[in-house]
């Protein structure tokens, strides 16, 4: 026998955590629940008696030599009336009131699927699909409301329906039709189990395909200037029309398997019906059944088949519910590598130490960043770190954050290791101006207010102000309401970087790290935001990053950073008189400019 694959067993394992995951959140409605469930009950009671009532209403007409109004059978035609109109309602109300739970449980775990995947570390999200990942949580939301609807009030009361039919047909008219019934339950039940189990391989495809169709379009459009830039709009469409022949083919074999099982099932209900109806038209003929009979053995059979093919649909559509909410609940399970101990500690200090201890890290084995990296930057110190691209500045910051945990040594802050922090409490302590800075598409106002959301209007002005963008706000039509566009491409790098450093000033922190915080402005708005910078940094602990030496030379201490280790440390001029690293790009960087200044 073949052994089941790991990922068929995680499958399996998977739907039932589904289901359980899905149990709290109904039990928070309980008493909504249970009269959901109580229109139910009534609403298939009323659905029982109607065959019942037709057949007595089919026997008096039928009993009736000479018809007349008075004659008819008024009064069970409108019970009929009544209850054909109640079994609507009390769905209806079903409905309505189940439609609360449903609703609550999509946000409740929508919102903890988001609050999740923030809390997963930067590794993760370098690595994901945002496209991909966004529909797997769209699919995975649309299941969870089906399957609460259709699972609760649909399979249950169907099964609930038949076992009451089956007893009617077996006491009313002998175990002939219940065995009619009962085996084309079975047979029906079999065939669509069996088919929609190898069916759902295909549902699984094709939400690959879409994912995929998904990722290459949103990839393409975030990448607009790109795109442009190369001319590869023809290339881009190519590789766009590869996804959706795949998406094709897989919805075309979920079509074909479809249209296999719905023959089957048809054929099964059709067969059993005939056989049905044939043996009431028998009992009719010889005098042991009435007309009455008659038409309720059709109107049961009807009745019957209807949530029975509908129990088909129900069953097929759960199987590819859960195959959407599969990979939703895999997010779930996906554990940060970065995590916080339970009895770690908060920031006490408003003006905390920095320090780097024998610090070593790479961001996989055989691609080491940093070796054995020490120094530190005592309270309101300003300690710059220099060095050729890819030398590893950047990795600083992402420790400091802790973003990743180094694989040795440790990094410090206030003298406790970030390890032992909370992890809130250590990136609120920190204010950053990136080197690419991305903002969201919102005005300039609200991207400023992002640094601290309940600041008020007056303080994000005055950061405003101090990051030197008043000037160029004043020339908008809109001013400070204009809005950045996605990833605050309506912007130049120069401008992103000024409302950066306006929202990194509104923050307050008390540790302030600026990676390349001026590397995309001109010169004369880099001396303005310097000046700004160094009014922001006095009483703080500032960690510059730089590869433009020109914006450290006023800093406590410079360190050169070469190929993950420092080689050299101390202020501009003692670096320039060792007439190492540091003085070699000194004297590169200041030849760039003269020429740059000759040419100009």
């Amino acid at each position: 026998m073949a052994r089941p694959q790991a990922s068929d067993i995680a499958g399996v394992e998977m739907k039932w955590h589904a289901l359980r995951m899905l149990w709290p959140y109904v039990l928070e409605y309980r008493y909504r629940a249970m009269l959901a469930l109580g229109s139910l009950a009534f609403a298939k009671l009323a659905t029982i008696s109607l065959p019942f009532l037709l057949k007595y209403i089919v026997d008096d007409l039928n009993n009736q030599s000479q018809l007349t109004l008075l004659s008819m059978p008024l009064l069970l035609i409108v019970v009929y009336g009544v209850a054909r109109f109640m079994n609507v309602m009390f769905n209806e109300m079903r409905d309505t009131m189940f439609g609360r739970v449903t609703e609550r449980t999509m946000s409740r775990i929508s919102l903890q699927i988001f609050e999740h995947l923030h809390g997963l570390d930067l590794d993760f999200h370098l690595n994901r699909r945002t496209g991909g990942l966004s529909r797997d949580i769209e699919r995975g939301t649309s299941g969870i409301s089906f399957l609460l609807r259709f699972m609760i009030f649909n399979i249950l009361p169907t099964i609930f329906e038949l076992l009451v039919v089956i007893g009617i047909f077996l006491g009313k008219y002998g175990t002939e039709y219940a065995g009619v019934i009962f085996v084309a339950l079975v047979l029906y039940v079999w065939f669509s189990v069996v088919v929609t189990e190898r069916r759902t391989k295909y549902v699984r495809a094709m939400n690959l395909a879409d994912s995929a169709t998904s990722n290459r379009a949103i990839d393409s459009l975030l990448n607009y200037e790109t795109v442009k830039y190369f001319t590869n709009e023809r290339y881009e469409a190519e590789l766009y029309n590869h996804e959706l022949v795949n998406w094709e083919h897989a919805r075309r074999n979920s079509r074909m398997s479809l249209f296999f099982l719905n023959g089957g099932q048809a054929l099964i209900v059709a067969a059993s019906m005939t056989v049905m109806l044939w043996l009431a038209a028998r009992g009719v003929a010889a005098k042991t059944m009435t007309m009455g009979d008659f038409v309720l053995v059709n109107t049961f059979m009807l009745q019957l088949f209807l949530p029975l093919n509908f129990l088909g649909f129900v069953y097929r559509e759960i199987k590819g519910a859960l195959a959407n909410i599969e990979q939703m609940f895999t997010l779930l399970n996906i554990k940060p590598k970065v995590t916080e101990k339970p009895e770690a500690i908060a920031i006490d200090d408003p003006l905390p130490s920095v320090e780097f201890s024998h610090v070593g890290f790479g961001y996989s084995a055989d691609r080491n960043i940093l070796s054995d990296v020490s120094f530190a930057i005592a309270p309101g110190e300003k300690v710059a770190v220099v060095g050729a691209s890819g030398s590893g500045k950047s990795t600083l910051v992402k420790l400091l954050f802790r973003f990743y945990d180094c694989q040795s040594g440790a990094v410090k802050v206030d003298g406790i290791d970030v390890r032992d922090l909370q992890i809130r409490s250590l990136r609120q302590a920190i204010g950053i101006v990136p080197q690419d800075t991305v903002l969201f598409n919102d005005t300039i106002f609200r991207n400023v207010r992002y640094g601290r959301p309940d600041a008020t209007d007056e303080e994000v002005a005055e950061a405003i102000e101090h990051a030197q963008l008043s000037a160029f706000i004043a020339q908008l039509p809109e001013g400070s309401n204009t809005l950045v566009g996605e990833r605050g491409l309506k912007l130049s790098g120069g401008e992103k970087q000024r409302v950066a450093i306006a929202r990194t000033i509104l923050k307050r922190p008390s540790i302030l790290v600026f990676d390349e915080a001026t590397s995309a402005l001109d010169s004369k708005t880099e001396r303005g935001i310097l000046d700004a910078l160094r009014i922001v940094a006095r009483g703080h602990t500032s960690l510059v990053i730089a590869h433009r030496l020109s914006t450290v030379v006023d800093a406590d201490r410079i360190l050169v950073l070469d190929h993950g280790r420092i080689v050299e440390s101390g202020t501009h001029q003692v670096l320039l008189a060792m007439n190492g690293i540091y003085a070699h790009m000194w004297r590169i960087q200041q030849e760039e400019r003269n020429k740059l200044e000759a040419v100009a």
